[in-house]
């Protein structure tokens, strides 16, 4: 594989290509809650609808495959990156109407889907596009890029957010920042119509395979059934949605607790502090947890390593029940402590991304397999996500962190028991079933 020659060099669209990927990610993921927690939304109806919207990389895997319809990847990537920026401009609109949350829910749901079918076309445009050697000596680019996002968002969106509120009031600040996300999406999108290498879906151009929409869609059955037949696939299953049942809820309701006023069991930050305290040192944090957690895995291989990363994503998850329990008021203490939890979650989380990758992935249509898991490590997120809100409301905040801690205990408790090597013949891909995407995003939640 090599570039296309219409295209630029990578270093004139690697960078900027999975900065793109981040930022509606994360624009849906934690700047969508923070908007709501402003406009007085409940802990649970945010839980509820940003776990409503946050299904769309659930279900990514059951339509990658038709992709291969389009005459392009870069034509995928270029009209979702614009689609996506049109549909953050809509997000700004709605929120001035009467019934303005039903109408950004509604959107944020076209961006999330335009952003999960970007992040397919996406990842195949880099392997496409680029040899084997240049993708290892890219691949820390698309890490660094996509949590970029990350940054942009809490660090610097939601810290001026926290500014206009002051000055513009709530509605005319969160309208700014989804002009600003337009706006750069858009942007985006013009330039990589120039830069991006074509990575013309040849399989299809040259007549390899049924590539009509019905033989995908045969071949898309035979991956599911596949998948399903693999041994011991349904304990797999569950312990790969019941991984980050504790983590879906911390990042859930973390960032609302350090919102909400005192007198109601929260830190009482404004939506700056928020910003400077989870956007700056955490996100430092997580991106050097990750790395970390990748060398420890290497080091230990991954059953040795299996519970300590378990431990490592929940057991920092104490700073929010000490959080909510002394509620600090120094921005140092509470930004260190924030790192403290973003360093374990991102060190731990390594190690579902190997399970998926080592254990369930391999064999007929490994690709494939590992995007229906990163599926299913949504589809775990997203349940824990939606009843975090409900669970808050109940037992406050001091007890909820508690029950954090406790809804870790099962998937530690499994992970003692279950294989940690693949059961299943690695045999050659074929490509007929290669969902493009394995997707950065998951790397990063």
């Amino acid at each position: 594989m090599q570039t296309d020659a219409k295209g630029a060099s990578p270093p004139f669209w690697v960078p900027s290509l999975y900065f793109a990927q981040g930022l509606p990610y994360f624009a849906v993921a934690l700047i969508a809650g923070l908007m709501f927690k402003s406009m007085g939304v409940a802990n649970e109806d945010i839980a509820h609808w940003t776990a409503y919207i946050g299904a769309a990389w659930v279900f990514k895997p059951l339509w990658s495959p038709f992709l291969e319809l389009a005459p392009s990847k870069k034509a995928v990537v270029v009209t979702f990156q614009l689609l996506g920026g049109a549909c953050l401009g809509l997000v700004a609109l709605a929120l001035h109407l009467p019934v303005w949350l039903a109408a950004s829910v509604a959107m944020l749901g076209l961006v999330a889907i335009s952003s999960a079918t970007h992040d397919i076309a996406c990842d195949g445009l880099y392997i496409a596009s680029l040899s084997k050697k240049q993708q290892a000596q890219y691949a820390g680019w698309t890490g660094t890029f996509f949590n970029a996002g990350r940054f942009i968002s809490l660090g610097g969106l939601v810290i001026l957010a926290g500014q206009l509120e002051k000055t513009q009031g709530v509605t005319n600040a969160w309208t700014i920042i989804f002009l600003i996300l337009a706006g750069t999406m858009i942007s985006l999108g013009l330039y990589h119509a120039w830069s991006l290498p074509t990575a013309r879906n040849a399989a299809a151009a040259a007549g390899q395979g049924d590539h009509t929409a019905a033989g995908i869609a045969r071949t898309l059955k035979e991956v599911i059934i596949d998948y399903l037949n693999k041994p011991g696939i349904w304990v797999s299953i569950l312990f790969i949605i019941l991984f980050r049942a504790g983590e879906a809820q911390v990042q859930t309701i973390g960032p609302l607790f350090l919102r909400d006023a005192v007198d109601q069991g929260g830190l009482g930050l404004t939506t700056a502090e928020v910003g400077i305290v989870y956007g700056t040192s955490g996100t430092v944090a997580f991106i050097i947890g990750s790395i970390a957690g990748g060398y420890f895995t290497s080091w230990l291989g991954l059953r040795r390593a299996i519970l300590p990363l378990i431990l490592a994503v929940n057991l920092p998850n104490l700073v929010f029940w000490y959080l909510s329990t002394w509620h600090p008021h120094d921005l140092v203490i509470i930004g260190a402590a924030l790192s403290a939890e973003m360093f374990g979650y991102g060190f731990g989380f390594v190690g579902i991304i190997l399970y998926m990758m080592q254990v369930v992935a391999p064999g007929k249509y490994t690709t494939a397999h590992y995007a229906f898991s990163t599926g299913i490590m949504q589809l775990g997120f997203v349940l824990f996500k939606w009843v975090s809100g409900d669970i808050q409301a109940a037992l406050g905040y001091q007890r909820f962190f508690v029950w954090v801690l406790v809804a870790a205990i099962p998937v530690a408790l499994l992970s003692q028991f279950i294989p940690m090597e693949s059961r299943v013949a690695d045999d050659a891909e074929q490509p007929g079933g290669q969902p493009d995407g394995q997707g950065q995003e998951a790397a990063a939640r």
